[in-house]
């Protein structure tokens, strides 16, 4: 609710050309308790007063010479389109009350001045403007607590990830340079391939996930460092469902991608990943441009199995095959915007490369997990 002492203290600008019809208002008003008067005969000024002051009330002649109201009221909306009009005209012809409300005014007033007309018109119009603007401060209020609560659920989806993110790098800690490496060159790709911003931002904390359900392989299995028997071969590759299940049945943007990551990212453009063998778009796209990701880095990476790569073996590997692995294994769209764009992995690849004492960072560069 709003109080007298509020409504009396509303900025208040009177436009008129005429001297008299200025004062005799001023006068009104003032008897009537209001302290916060400007006016002017000039027209031409208004606009400028208005963005200097911020009236809640203009009271507006219509017809005055060399800019009329409707003219003023065309003035104001333009530094405001489609916004509020505090405009309460001022007009003796019965046929403009309409016109005015129709361009913008919220109210009218009639010539010749009726006191109690003046006074209930101008309270009434005070009453609305600051409850309309008390609005608009708690709907500001509220909003900001909005923001503020969901920044507090995001820092809570990203804790949960790097919880988990390093619960898998206990496990095996060669991963943890890779896990670094694939947020940044799913970013770099995703914005290559013009994804939105939201889609850029899961996608990089998202894609750390993608081994999680590697928690559920037994040391004899993940660490091994001979070739796997056929059935440690088929108990490894269920580690993305694993994974799927553990970040499953969330609410959080991130573990939602995560989750599809983990469950498809060993799938295949032409059918022949796993687990379920997913072909060609069934495979979500966040999957599909993990999967290169992945494929280059384990490439360069050197393994107790495997030595390191360069990065020209590894784009010759991933564009023209080895045998092993084949360009039919990528999205065709994805793996154009890699070619395109190769020497950005292979700049990630350096700036987070595995040395004795752990992965390292690159001047200026700063993770988050």
């Amino acid at each position: 609710m709003i109080k007298l002492s509020e409504i009396l203290q509303g900025k208040i600008l009177i436009v008129d050309d005429q001297e008299a019809n200025v004062l005799l208002l001023e006068r009104m008003l003032r008897d009537a308790g209001y302290g916060s008067l400007s006016s002017t005969m000039d027209p031409t000024r208004v606009r400028d007063l208005h963005a200097q002051w911020a009236y809640d009330l203009i009271l507006l002649d219509l017809r005055m010479p060399g800019m009329d109201g409707f003219q003023v009221m065309e003035a104001l909306q333009r530094d405001a389109p489609g916004g509020y009009l505090p405009v309460l005209v001022i007009t003796a012809q019965p046929d403009q009350k309409l016109r005015a409300l129709k361009a913008g005014a919220k109210d009218f007033v009639t010539k010749p001045f009726d006191l109690a007309e003046v006074l209930a018109r101008v309270h009434n119009f005070l009453e609305v403007r600051l409850l309309h603007k008390e609005l608009g401060r708690q709907n500001e209020v509220l909003e900001q607590r909005v923001a503020e609560r969901t920044l507090e659920l995001q820092h809570s989806y990203l804790e949960a990830i790097f919880s988990m993110t390093r619960a898998a790098e206990h496990r095996d800690k060669e991963t943890g340079a890779h896990v670094q490496r694939i947020s940044y060159y799913c970013r770099e790709l995703a914005g290559v391939l013009g994804m939105d911003e939201a889609f850029i931002d899961q996608i990089f904390f998202a894609s750390p996930m993608h081994d999680i359900g590697k928690i559920g392989i037994p040391d004899q299995v993940l660490l091994k460092r001979g070739s796997l028997s056929l059935d440690e071969w088929a108990l490894m590759r269920e580690h993305p469902r694993m994974g799927s299940d553990i970040l499953g049945n969330s609410l959080s943007p991130y573990l939602k991608m995560g989750a599809e990551i983990a469950l498809y990212h060993h799938e295949r453009w032409d059918g022949s990943g796993y687990p379920s063998g997913a072909r060609g778009a069934v495979v979500p796209l966040a999957a599909r441009l993990m999967n290169i990701c992945d494929v280059y880095d384990a490439l360069r990476s050197r393994r107790p199995y495997k030595p390191a790569l360069d990065h020209p073996t590894v784009m010759t590997i991933i564009t023209q095959g080895d045998g092993r692995t084949r360009p039919g294994h990528f999205d065709p769209m994805i793996l154009d915007a890699f070619r395109s764009h190769h020497h950005r992995f292979r700049d990630t690849f350096h700036a987070f490369a595995e040395t004795e004492g752990g992965p390292g960072l690159a001047a200026g560069e700063a993770m988050h997990f």
